[in-house]
């Protein structure tokens, strides 16, 4: 065959494997979107419909189910990866067999995280200024779906079955949403309603999950190199964990050393910055399984930069939004006045500081999909900085006259660590050579 007929064809391949991509992305972040938009209105009925500390206790527990989540932030990609690569049938049977025993493990490690939730029950309710106790068993309940939830989507995603990973999403919202109006606004519950609510839309995601990967439960198991998966978790767990804490741990540390009236307000503007993270996460998403599929056939590929890109121009254009009309968003959730007069001074600072962290993001997921695992302690060592940080700024700020300006200190800290992130993750993306081979699959 002639080169000139050739380049045609490998163009024409080029062109579809690109078209399929932003389809596959249109379609997550379609749904994503969908869902976030129905989650993110029930902050503003919550907000509305209850007083503005049981709001800071709603959002404080919303993130600290973010944190109870990161053991489990590796399962989705590794799965994802596992799955994608998965060529052979002793190779697929392995992964059956690994999501076998990783579900058995979460329950008994949620079952010992309950346990240590108990015993010091009273001194976590204290400390993050909670005066209705069902509120934090609640919290313990949605710690078990959000643990299983990533194996459920990991492997929907590693099969590219995007539809209902789409699906999955959009009922994990409406049933959240319903449950919101049910409970607050017919029943009058608060906090704890609220979070029982939560607890109901991911119990639905996960039954639909479950039925989706239904056919993976009757499998027999095949012996597994526990050993082995481990070796490649752990990193991975560890290096999206990062991206985790970082979006989640200021609401905590401000819950703790903020005056409890003051930390709704926050909440709201923090809700308006993390908002940039939800908006562009599919794009990652679909990302992920594409470059680990390429990776472990040393193919080449350009979905990096496509994901970067779009990710960047996104959250740019957010960003000006927000620095322009910083009192839009929090009006168009219908926020009320008080929210507006005290929330949005903080917006901007919010989403600058979020922008660096969404690019992060793609990075990480990047890295981790290639498995390029000498990053990850150094993305630790960021966490752990900024967690040290906050601690000592968060102790500060507190105290001052004015709440303002505390606020944007804490925001701050959050700014400039994330760009410490982006910087630490772009050198590892493109200022050196891994020196990690690549994990076996």
């Amino acid at each position: 065959m002639s080169a000139e007929k050739i380049e045609p064809a490998a163009a024409d391949s080029h062109a579809h494997h690109r078209m399929a991509f932003f389809r596959q992305s249109g379609w997550v972040m379609l749904t994503m979107t969908f869902a976030g938009g129905v989650m993110y209105a029930v902050h503003p009925i919550v907000a509305r419909h209850v007083p503005k500390e049981e709001y800071g206790v709603f959002t404080t527990l919303l993130q600290l189910v973010s944190l109870m989540g990161i053991p489990a932030a590796g399962l989705a990609p590794v799965f994802a990866q596992q799955v994608a690569a998965a060529v052979t049938e002793t190779q697929q049977r392995q992964v059956i067999s690994t999501f076998h025993g990783v579900c058995r493990a979460i329950f008994f490690f949620w079952l010992t995280m309950a346990v240590g939730v108990a015993v010091f029950w009273k001194q976590v309710l204290a400390s993050l200024q909670i005066s209705n106790p069902t509120a934090l068993a609640a919290t313990v309940g949605v710690g078990l779906v959000a643990l299983l939830l990533p194996v459920m989507t990991g492997l929907l995603q590693g099969r590219q079955n995007f539809i209902w990973l789409g699906w999955i999403n959009i009922i994990n919202g409406v049933g959240r949403f319903g449950m919101i109006c049910l409970i607050i606004l017919v029943l009058g519950a608060w906090a704890a309603g609220a979070m029982t609510a939560v607890l109901i839309g991911m119990a639905a995601a996960i039954a639909v999950g479950g039925w989706q990967t239904r056919d993976v439960w009757g499998v027999e198991n095949v012996p597994v190199n526990w050993a082995e998966w481990l070796r490649r978790v752990v990193p991975l767990t560890l290096g999206l964990g990062v991206a985790t804490f970082m979006l989640s741990a200021d609401m905590i540390f401000v819950q703790k050393f903020f005056p409890a009236k003051q930390t709704g307000y926050y909440a709201a503007a923090g809700m308006i910055g993390r908002a940039l993270i939800f908006f562009t996460q599919p794009m990652s998403m679909v990302m992920f399984p594409k470059i680990a599929h390429s990776a472990a056939r040393s193919q080449k590929t350009d979905v990096l930069a496509l994901t970067l890109g779009a990710t960047a121009l996104a959250g740019a254009a957010a960003a000006i939004g927000c620095t322009l009309f910083p009192w839009l968003p929090l009006r168009a959730a219908m926020y009320d006045k008080t929210f507006l007069e005290i929330s949005t001074p903080l917006v901007p600072w919010f989403a600058w500081s979020m922008l660096p962290l969404t690019l992060s993001g793609v990075l990480i997921n990047s890295l981790m999909a290639r498995s390029r695992f000498a990053a990850v302690p150094w993305l630790v060592l960021v966490a752990v900085g900024y967690g040290v940080a906050l601690a000592a700024v968060g102790s500060h700020s507190g105290n001052l006259p004015d709440t303002q300006a505390g606020l944007r200190q804490i925001i701050q800290t959050l700014g400039g660590f994330n760009l410490l992130l982006f910087g630490v993750c772009a050198w590892f993306t493109w200022g050196r050579k891994s020196s990690s081979p690549v994990v076996p699959t």
